[in-house]
């Protein structure tokens, strides 16, 4: 925020705070909506049919146990306290891990760090993340002036080796294309899930004709609304979601009185020992309904443009982890004194809702899916800006929602895509359950592709030693290959097609920034010298108009070889010629005077 002339320091505290507090406000509305629906549908797709009907309460109690530590260690602490500050100036997702590594070693294959480019005051590498006072890593000190040996053979091995650089493009790919076929699974499911509450309520026979067109519905309503930005839809999104979690935590609180009060103890690590030892091979299947607690968590840093770092902290920290704990806790309490059927339906969310409160929480419950599927779409549009910018997605019409905050984009074309997709989904499966499974297998893949990139960003960017890179990818590593595997399982159930989609994605992307790079590689070969443009007079039979011509280039400097097939074929050409760059580089502002950087060429 930038200070007026005379405006006293604390009262830019308190703008600050309040800006802050505005943004944690709103980003619950789009943030936190997928992840804060989760309890509609976890218990019901872990028990769906891998573990069996139990006399005893450790299945209960070791799925509660799991539920609390992945939602601990992987958006708490990975998320919040680790990879949120890996941003790429302000913007998160897997390309902007991509494009912060491109910036701090050279194996990016579009040349996004030209000279032109690193002349932006915003834009040098003066490394902002280091905290220590170290030069820059091209500097080759780290701190207390000793050689950051483990950084420079790092980058000196991944510029060495091209092979290495490809697989780190196709490694920012696969993160990406899972994304979007999160945004495709993840507003089917929540909407479905958030219905099945009418089964309590209405005959079997009546809710299964009912349940597709209203979801249909909804997420035709959820997708128009979205070309009013976030920052509307975030005002609107939010007390709904404020008024769900709210809800999902009073109702877990009376479950825990009611029912158990002793089901904290479940929360101990030595309840998951015991699960996978009782269940074993039913157990390792069922972590795939246990993973979709964490659904949501990659929109905490693929939205970070959206909002802030802080804001998004806050917002999680102290209201969506109590809440989610909670209402986790009381779903547990009330199934270990009512086990697996009550009332002849199988386990789900509304069970364990007092019979008297359904119909309103069945209300909230279909809002709060709405808003559950406000978090991948918003993130869907940030993560394709960022491809679009650096040459790997086609150009498509980017329509910034906001004035005041850089990242709050809206993309016409993707969203009816991702609406017609989801649609697609919905009438195709119609079960929450192959649903999950391939919500589940994109959410953690797009995870482990982001633990893959944050441990070259720990060494690299942060110039943190290689062992506490290893330590990172290998604690974090083997949690998620663990739930994956567990969806990979699930392959033929669902799980298959967010492959298929996310391959039809990738090619797209992949043969794009093919083209544009070749494209650009025969530019910088072919460009013609300015001694060959000021030779031409009119001896060679060319004719100056009057007049001001514009030649578009992606070329700093040079003339673009296009120019000389356009004397050639048309031998005359304007008075003024002028050359046009237009440069799309990943920081957030650019100072006026940097906007628009002029050269003169000749006379």
């Amino acid at each position: 925020m930038d200070l007026e002339g005379g405006t006293h320091l604390n009262t830019f505290k308190r703008e600050s705070w309040r800006t802050v507090l505005t943004l944690a406000y709103q980003s619950l509305g789009v943030v936190y909506g997928d992840l804060s629906t989760s309890p509609l549908y976890v218990y019901k797709s872990t028990f769906a049919e891998d573990i069996k009907h139990s006399e005893t309460n450790e299945e209960i109690y070791g799925v509660l146990s799991f539920v609390f530590w992945t939602l601990t260690l992987i958006p708490l602490l990975k998320y919040v306290f680790i990879v949120l500050r890996a941003n790429d100036n302000g913007e998160g997702g897997t390309f902007a891990l991509y494009s912060l590594l491109c910036r701090h070693a050279r194996v990016g294959f579009l040349p996004n760090g030209q000279l032109a480019d690193e002349e932006l005051s915003a834009y040098k590498k003066t490394d902002s993340l280091s905290r220590s006072g170290e030069e820059s890593i091209d500097g080759g000190t780290g701190s207390g002036g000793r050689p950051a040996t483990a950084p420079l053979k790092v980058k000196r091995l991944l510029e060495k080796h091209q092979v290495l650089q490809r697989i780190l493009l196709i490694l920012a790919l696969i993160g990406t294309c899972m994304v979007i076929g999160d945004g495709v699974f993840t507003p089917a499911l929540s909407v479905f899930s958030a219905i099945s509450g009418l089964e309590l309520s209405m005959a079997k026979e009546h809710h299964k004709y009912v349940e597709v067109p209203i979801a249909c519905v909804i997420l035709i309503c959820l997708f128009a609304l979205q070309h009013f930005g976030t920052h509307r839809v975030g005002f609107l999104f939010a007390p709904i979601v404020i008024t769900w979690l709210l809800s999902i935590s009073m109702i877990g609180m009376y479950n825990i009185i009611q029912w158990n009060p002793k089901i904290y103890q479940a929360l101990s690590p030595y309840y998951m020992y015991k699960f996978l030892k009782k269940t074993q091979k039913g157990g390792w299947m069922s972590l795939g309904g246990i993973l979709l607690c964490i659904t949501g968590s990659e929109a905490m840093f693929a939205d970070l443009g959206h909002f802030s770092q802080f804001s998004i902290n806050i917002a999680f920290t102290f209201v969506v982890y109590p809440s989610l704990i909670l209402a986790y806790m009381g779903q547990a309490a009330h199934l270990s004194q009512h086990h697996f059927i009550e009332n002849g339906h199988r386990i789900g969310f509304y069970v364990s809702v007092p019979e008297k409160l359904r119909w309103p929480v069945l209300g909230i419950a279909i809002l709060a899916a709405v808003v559950g599927s406000q978090a991948v779409i918003t993130g869907t549009f940030s993560i394709i800006k960022q491809c679009s910018a650096l040459g790997c997605f086609p150009r498509v019409k980017i329509i910034h929602t906001s004035p005041k905050f850089y990242g709050q984009v809206y993309i016409p074309d993707i969203n009816w895509i991702l609406m017609i997709l989801c649609l697609a989904i919905t009438i195709g499966f119609r079960d929450t359950k192959r649903m999950g499974n391939a919500s589940g297998l994109a959410v953690i893949t797009v995870m482990l592709v982001t633990t893959c990139l944050m441990s070259l960003v720990i060494v690299l960017c942060w110039r943190r030693s290689i062992f506490l890179a290893l330590c990172f990818i290998f604690f974090f590593g083997s949690i998620e290959a663990l739930y994956f595997s567990a969806s990979l399982i699930k392959f033929r159930e669902g799980a298959w097609v967010p492959v298929i989609l996310s391959f039809v994605f990738m090619i797209i992307m992949y043969v794009w920034h093919y083209g544009t790079l070749k494209k650009y590689e025969f530019d910088v070969q072919n460009k013609i010298s300015i001694n060959w443009l000021l030779s031409l007079g009119p001896t060679l039979g060319l004719v100056r108009v009057r007049g001001v011509g514009l030649i578009h280039t992606e070329l700093v400097s040079g003339i673009p070889a296009i120019f000389s097939h356009f004397v050639t074929n048309l031998p005359a050409f304007h008075e003024v010629v002028v050359f046009l760059c237009v440069k799309s580089v990943p920081v957030p502002h650019v100072q006026p005077e940097e906007r628009f950087l002029v050269g003169r060429i000749g006379a």
